[in-house]
């Protein structure tokens, strides 16, 4: 168990692309969330961990929400994945028959004969969210209350095939918990546990149906990474789960949410649990600074498989950590701005040991619906984790603690632009068009499929024949 862990960014694609390429999104292009109508994704230079892992003859697959483009090459299908089944954003970015749980609560699909609806801000309305198989859309709208089920079966279906096949393998999921829309899979109010409880042991129990189906395909061969993406969406209220000690207390007191798209760090500390019977030591919590960054070159060394060339990494091959022969994690922490203030992408928040220094802070938009302002900090502001993890009160400029740190960050974050500058960058395509919204049926209102055959989408994916096309 990690106390310590970080994901790379506290917004959806950011987060999933810096997960998938080692790299944080100033340096694979990936600042912020890709929309519906995106034209691009994830920059098709980059590589990602499933094309290395297949390239070292592993079979790959991806169950989940994607979120980093959908259209052409950006497919699942097209960045090193044999197989795909999930949604290719989040599961709040198009409407369903049964909307489930959400602040503000959004109204079903349309159907023929209903009369147009006024647009209610923050929920799509008129584009069914689908879900896919490889680059076929097998269900429009996606039924909310089976896609738990629905992501078991099939990562335990893959895990079972890759194994038959006698090959190592990938699996990647990426689960629609603990995003808005909920859905209470006991809807029986006597449960006690509220929506939120009940869907958190939703997941815990479909996590553990893979770790039970791994575990019977050969216990000790199987190593699983949990963690998440980022901290609460405070502005879906108690729908958003809670900080636990990382209130932020700081920006809390100037107003707005410290959590998810801040650099607070209720923003991105996340939980993280790594299982490997036989290599990594059960009970253990271990409080390394580690990063989802990490993921990537440590599979790829477990692999004994190589980097890919010519671009600089921001992950660490952390497997001494989780062997437990080590406890030392990174020195210094990048979190870059994700869209609360600040530009997006750019790097003004660091930790470097015990210490977290900002030189601009912000607030997202809380439950309240108040946004705490940008504020830039120079000199910058200091916390001292180890006895303030709450982000109360940053040190005293003026006192010694302070004046010893501030030259070791100020040279740390120096260094840090400097490699980013120097380094191979790409740069995301941004662009919009209507036209590359997934409809598995233009003719039908809200791209609704009515049980038809499912269509393949009209996009130029290079379709690959491979056994794990289930």
């Amino acid at each position: 168990r990690f106390v310590d862990f970080h994901s790379a960014a506290s917004t959806c694609s950011p987060s999933r692309a810096s997960l998938l390429t080692g790299r944080l999104g100033v340096r694979n292009g990936v600042t912020h969330n890709f929309a519906i109508t995106s034209v691009g994704g994830l920059p098709l230079n980059e590589t990602t961990l499933a094309e290395v892992l297949r390239e070292a003859g592993y079979s790959t697959g991806a169950i989940g929400k994607w979120h980093l483009g959908h259209h052409g090459h950006h497919h699942p299908n097209s960045r090193g994945f044999d197989y795909y089944f999930g949604i290719p954003y989040s599961h709040d970015m198009g409407c369903t028959d049964t909307p489930g749980y959400n602040v503000p609560p959004c109204p079903p699909c349309p159907r023929h004969g209903v009369a147009a609806r006024v647009a209610r801000k923050d929920c799509y309305t008129e584009v069914a969210l689908p879900l896919f198989e490889n680059v076929t859309i097998v269900q429009q709208p996606v039924a909310l209350g089976s896609l738990a089920r629905r992501y078991t079966e099939e990562a335990a279906r893959f895990i079972r095939r890759a194994s038959e096949s006698g090959r190592p393998f990938f699996l990647y999921v990426a689960l629609a918990h603990m995003h808005v829309p909920l859905w209470d899979p006991q809807p029986a109010p006597s449960s006690g546990r509220g929506i939120y409880g009940a869907s958190l042991s939703e997941m815990d129990a479909l996590v553990g149906r893979i770790k039970q189906v791994a575990d019977s395909h050969g216990k000790g061969n199987t190593l699983l990474w949990f963690t998440g993406d980022n901290g609460p969406w405070a502005q879906k209220c108690e729908l958003a789960g809670r900080l636990g000690p990382f209130v932020g207390a700081w920006q809390r007191q100037r107003g707005g949410s410290s959590a998810k798209q801040t650099t607070w760090e209720g923003g991105h500390r996340v939980p993280a649990v790594v299982y490997w019977p036989g290599h990594v030591p059960a009970e253990r919590t271990s409080r390394a600074l580690l990063s989802t960054l990490d993921i990537f070159p440590t599979l790829v060394a477990l692999a004994g498989a190589t980097l890919p060339p010519n671009r600089r990494f921001d992950g660490l091959d952390v497997s001494p950590v989780l062997f437990g022969w080590s406890d030392e994690g990174h020195k210094v922490l990048l979190h870059p701005n994700s869209g609360a203030a600040g530009k997006v992408g750019e790097i003004e928040a660091l930790r470097l040991a015990q210490y977290k220094a900002f030189y601009t802070t912000g607030g997202a938009m809380a439950c309240d619906g108040s946004i705490g302002p940008a504020e830039r900090h120079q000199p910058p502001l200091i916390f001292n984790l180890d006895h303030d993890v709450q982000e109360q009160e940053p040190l005293d400029v003026a006192s010694r603690e302070y004046q010893a740190v501030l030259p070791v960050i100020s040279r740390a974050y120096a260094q840090a632009l400097q490699d980013i500058a120097a380094d191979n960058v790409s740069v995301a395509d941004y662009s919009k068009d209507p036209a590359v919204i997934p409809c598995c049926s233009p003719r039908h209102v809200a791209c609704r499929c009515h049980g038809a055959p499912a269509a393949a989408l009209d996009f130029h994916t290079e379709r690959r024949t491979t056994q794990l096309c289930l």
